[in-house]
């Protein structure tokens, strides 16, 4: 249990900041469009990657470098795509029309989880190489698969606790005013998101000498 613990809290640590992925899940809560499915899948993304961690292969950015810049580049260019599209959203108040996030079919939603939860190289560093990287100092695979299995268990109260308070303040989807504060806020945080892990991918080149 001791173990098991320790694995909780180190994701809770790492998993509360403000970034795309949380954001993005609390916006598919408020809409109450699958949320629940897009909880499910960004648990299932994080408990993959952390047991991948913990199972040997947190060195794999380290010894391809190549790859976290690839992740970076493209996470650069998505972010900054769906930030000008809460935008345009927001400034077009066009937050309530079908071409909108609210309105995505199964195959976006499904898509766009997986872009939330994978494109984003800090996903790895975070999950693979660090809790991975923790789990090194537990002494055989069973300890640090319960080590792995905590961090998993936060990702899953994390994910669902967030669709399931943001879809209680549901009725601020029927406020235009609020609609369009949120989206505003919500591409604004993914633009910056997208220059801060673009400023990161430059310095990622200029070690590799590229």
């Amino acid at each position: 249990m001791n173990i098991f613990l320790q694995g909780f809290f180190l994701q809770a640590s790492l998993i509360l900041a403000l970034g795309a992925q949380n954001i993005f899940v609390l916006n598919s809560g408020l809409h109450r469009k699958r949320h629940l499915l897009v909880a499910f899948l960004s648990s299932i993304c994080d408990m993959t990657l952390i047991l991948i961690g913990v199972l040997g292969v947190a060195t794999v950015f380290v010894q391809v470098p190549i790859l976290k810049i690839i992740f970076g580049v493209v996470g650069v260019g998505f972010l900054g795509y769906y930030g000008l599209l809460k935008l345009k959203e927001a400034k077009a108040n066009t937050v309530f029309s079908e071409n909108s996030f609210s309105a995505t079919t199964l195959k976006q939603t499904v898509l766009t989880t997986l872009a939330f939860s994978l494109l984003n190289p800090h996903v790895y560093l975070d999950t693979v190489v660090l809790i991975g990287g923790y789990s090194a100092k537990f002494q055989g695979v069973f300890s640090r698969f319960l080590f792995g299995l905590g961090a998993s268990a936060f990702s899953f109260l994390w994910f669902f606790g967030l669709v399931l308070l943001a879809s209680a303040g549901n009725k601020l989807v029927h406020n235009k005013k609020a609609m369009r504060t949120i989206s505003a806020l919500s591409g604004i945080i993914l633009l910056w998101l997208s220059v801060r892990l673009g400023i990161d991918v430059f310095d990622w080149i200029k070690v590799e000498s590229f």
